[in-house]
């Protein structure tokens, strides 16, 4: 898993900051999950994996509501796909995403958050450092993978958004909203998938 000295810093943040960052890399992996969905004519499986980071979000939104997180992260371990000889390359990105959405529940069910935030910073880290070796057929240490300009890119957004939430003064709704809407609006994920619908 790459690491970065970002992933340091969220572990100062509050509890519900570190939360809402992972869920907002839970949201930019998802396209990714439903891509290989369509690839293998599952929609209930995305639909699924929606159902649950909905539920994440709801957390984050509504105080002391009552979510069974030992039984999304069930659910969850039932549609987490699993790697055949004939199994396209997104299912590689597809089982990143839902790694990481495993991380955000295990940090309701642990209350070990810190740890848990970091992994997603990792694991959507690294899952486009895989996707650039893939392109092109290279495999580089990680040192070199920390180096390519899409994982920089990636940090830099995670930094962004670290900084964002850092500075925060406004209402927690309104930043939480705020950020699940531009997420789900550019449909796009950290590996350039484009949801079309």
């Amino acid at each position: 898993m790459i690491k970065n000295p970002i992933q340091l810093r969220i572990e100062k943040l509050p509890q519900w900051q570190q939360r809402l960052f992972m869920a907002c890399l839970c949201e930019r992996m998802y396209p990714n999950f439903v891509f290989y969905c369509q690839q293998q004519q599952n929609e209930e499986d995305a639909k699924s994996y929606k159902k649950i980071l909905d539920l994440v979000w709801e957390s984050l939104l509504v105080e002391d509501v009552k979510i069974n997180f030992d039984l999304q992260l069930e659910k969850l371990e039932a549609i987490i796909p699993t790697v055949t000889d004939d199994s396209p390359y997104m299912v590689y990105p597809a089982i990143d995403a839902c790694q990481a959405l495993s991380e955000a529940l295990h940090s309701y069910l642990s209350g070990e958050i810190a740890e848990h935030s970091a992994k997603v910073s990792g694991i959507s880290a690294t899952t486009v450092a895989e996707f650039e070796m893939t392109k092109t057929n290279v495999a580089l240490s990680e040192d070199e993978q920390q180096n390519l300009q899409s994982v920089v890119d990636e940090f830099d957004l995670q930094w962004e958004l670290f900084r964002l939430l850092r500075d925060e003064t406004n209402e927690t709704i309104e930043l939480i909203k705020g950020l699940k809407d531009e997420i789900r609006s550019a449909k796009t994920s950290n590996i350039g998938v484009f949801l079309s619908n």
